[in-house]
């Protein structure tokens, strides 16, 4: 009750109001209310010109310090295309080739396991190693099939190819993306690891009841998962998405390009005996696909943050959804509908929940090709 209470009375900020959006503050803000999301914070690329960000809700339920344009968000998963961006730039420059087996320069990544060896940068951005998403006692690090037979996410191979790519750069991770992405894009809210002046506005995680809880603030940089940001540093990258900035024209077509289809309805596809299925989704080089629609996207899930980017090359337009709950998620494929309106067969592949108060995605889904 202490949330809605707060979320009724939040401020809602509107920023760059640059050819705005189909969507009223107040139909996000009811979407916000009836899944017990805190807040979002978005940002629109139209034409390849950033054409209108803002911020709804807010950053601490306990507080109801509202978010505003600068708020920092963990953008969980949507770290993967912006690592990809600075590896796509080392292959331009000859540092290393898609089809380098990462064994090379890290050969004890994974052990005892000859398969593993076959990886390749290729195979590790389009999801394609065959490694677990993360290891544990269920899912011990090794390789489950051969690498590049099909899909299954894996933020191991991230991690591995970060590794790669601190070793040739001699540099950690965050000053090599720093370094090729976040200053020549002019990114000046992002990195990899905490900052001081991140302190001063941030967005708090909450939970199922919109609870706040603790934010982690990482010292290691992790490829798959630690990138913080906002709204309008992530839209600056997705200019360059768009345009193919910094990258070969033979690389930029290659990132958007289907690397391997989705067979199977999982994330995470280990097992042999999953139903084969045409999902209507590819992955690029660090990209999630949907081919009919010629968009691309990535979601991003860090548990109390939820986050989810889509674009299309040829609209040259492009959008970035970053929340500060747990159910974040489910109420995504309303906002995205209501700001970048499309068949999305995304979420139902992902098969996320639908918001609390609604159906669910199949619902969802009957209702957009019923239109």
């Amino acid at each position: 009750m202490r949330f809605l209470c707060v979320a009724m009375a939040s401020v809602c900020i509107w920023l760059c109001a640059i050819g705005p959006s189909q969507a009223p503050a107040a139909d996000i803000e009811q979407l916000l209310k009836d899944g017990r999301v805190p807040g979002l914070s978005f940002a629109i690329v139209r034409g390849g010109s950033i054409a209108e960000t803002r911020a709804i809700g807010v950053r601490d339920a306990s507080t109801g310090a509202p978010i505003d344009g600068n708020t920092i968000f963990e953008a969980a998963s949507l770290s993967k295309p912006v690592f990809a961006y600075a590896v796509l730039q080392l292959v331009d420059a000859g540092l290393l080739s898609l089809d380098t087996p990462l064994s090379m320069y890290v050969p004890s990544y994974v052990k005892d396991d000859p398969r593993a060896a076959l990886i390749t940068v290729r195979n590790v951005l389009s999801q394609s190693s065959g490694l677990p998403n993360w290891r544990s006692e269920t899912n011990p690090l090794r390789t489950y099939f051969i690498p590049g037979e099909r899909f299954s996410y894996s933020g191991e191979g991230f991690v591995w190819l970060q590794r790669v790519v601190e070793k040739l750069t001699g540099q950690p991770l965050n000053e090599v993306v720093t370094r090729l992405v976040f200053d020549p894009l002019e990114m000046r809210q992002s990195s990899y690891i905490w900052r001081a002046d991140f302190e001063s506005d941030y967005a708090l995680p909450h939970d199922a009841e919109a609870a706040p809880g603790h934010k982690e603030r990482p010292s290691k940089a992790r490829s798959a998962s630690t990138l913080h940001t906002t709204a309008a540093d992530y839209a600056r990258f997705l200019q360059a998405v768009l345009s193919g900035a910094r990258l070969k024209p033979d690389t930029a077509k290659q990132w958007l390009e289907p690397q391997v289809r989705l067979r199977q309805r999982c994330i995470q596809c280990l097992a042999t005996d999953a139903a084969d299925s045409d999902q209507h989704i590819a992955w690029g080089l660090g990209w999630g696909l949907e081919p009919d629609a010629g968009s691309f996207f990535h979601w991003g899930d860090n548990g109390q943050f939820k986050a989810f980017v889509i674009g299309s090359l040829k609209d040259r337009s492009a959008l970035v959804v970053f929340t500060n709950g747990s159910n974040g998620m489910a109420i995504m494929p309303d906002v995205i509908d209501r700001l970048m309106p499309g068949d999305h067969p995304a979420f139902l592949w992902l098969n996320y929940s639908r918001n609390v108060s609604g159906g669910g995605l199949l619902d969802w889904f009957r209702m957009r090709r019923d239109r």
